[in-house]
């Protein structure tokens, strides 16, 4: 029987195709519901602070800076996460999980992705400059709050909501108390979402000695996520009457208020698919939010 033909080696391109795969799996691309939920709220914050007329640059620039950043800090959680995650039936195919990228080229990756954001950052004005140190800061600390910090999910909710004083500089030059109030609303916001996201893995949690919200409201997580659900509605409220905003903005509040109604509902009897369809969910709450705020101030310029 003659012997089977030696393999061919694989070629450069191909090995650089599948670890280019490989990153962008760490930075999650493939699953870019961060990116909205860090997205929409700079966005608010964005139209809101140029009364409906951002400026083109900035708006890219921050557009660019969310989507570096959203990849930067997935690409840290999961280093911070690597002894973790395989044991988590969720995330234990994730590539540091998984060993097909190596800690060391995560770091690489994630250093690579900090450059770009100083470089879109340093287009910015000194103030926001200073502002994206401290966002920089939030980012990197989250993944490590998990282990001792019962509320890690605050510490997201800072992160997430940062892009709003950040774009009130960049397109005024000051931080008025609307876009603190604004700030204090997302870091509600993202407390409820990401309760409902740690419920999925609260079991697998516990195992790991991991620290969530999940776990800190145990048996009361729903009501609590439901008392936070409605504070988030009136503040979202207050937010629009302090920005002047109208019957566009009310309307698509009430659209938004139904959204929340829907995930309660999902998340009642705390089946975990149904709380990770709860989580996705808030996509779509970001997105009726902006509406609501984009179509006021489209109306009252008279366009």
């Amino acid at each position: 029987m003659a012997a089977p033909p030696p393999r061919q080696p694989k070629s450069i391109a191909t090995e650089l195709i599948r670890q280019a795969g490989q990153y962008a799996l760490l930075m999650r691309l493939d699953k870019p519901i961060g990116i909205w939920l860090l997205l929409w709220p700079t966005l608010w914050g964005l139209w809101i602070a140029a009364k409906g007329q951002p400026d083109p640059k900035i708006f890219l620039v921050f557009v660019l800076g969310v989507i570096t950043m959203r990849s930067a800090g997935c690409v840290i959680n999961d280093f911070a996460d690597r002894k973790i995650d395989p044991k988590v039936a969720r995330t234990g195919a994730r590539p540091l999980a998984a060993g097909t990228v190596s800690p060391a080229d995560a770091l690489i990756l994630f250093f690579a992705l900090g450059l770009i954001a100083i470089a879109l950052v340093l287009t910015l004005d000194p103030l926001t400059q200073r502002l994206a140190i401290v966002g920089a800061i939030l980012t990197i600390i989250y993944p490590f709050t998990k282990r001792f910090f019962s509320a890690p999910q605050l510490v997201l909710g800072a992160a997430f909501g940062w892009g709003i004083p950040m774009a009130f500089a960049a397109q005024t030059g000051n931080i008025p108390r609307l876009a603190w109030l604004m700030w204090l609303t997302v870091v509600v916001w993202a407390v409820i979402y990401d309760t409902m996201y740690a419920m999925v893995d609260r079991a697998d949690d516990l195992k790991a000695g991991m620290k969530s919200t999940a776990i800190l409201f145990g048996s009361a997580d729903v009501f609590i996520v439901t008392l936070l659900q409605v504070i988030l509605v009136l503040a979202l409220a207050l937010m629009g009457a302090a920005a002047q905003l109208g019957g566009w903005y009310m309307a698509f509040l009430v659209i938004a208020a139904g959204l929340l109604v829907f995930q309660h509902i999902l998340i009642r009897k705390r089946r975990p698919e149904q709380c990770f369809q709860a989580f996705t969910n808030h996509h779509y709450f970001g997105a009726t939010i902006f509406a609501g705020i984009a179509l006021d101030y489209l109306f009252k310029s008279g366009g």
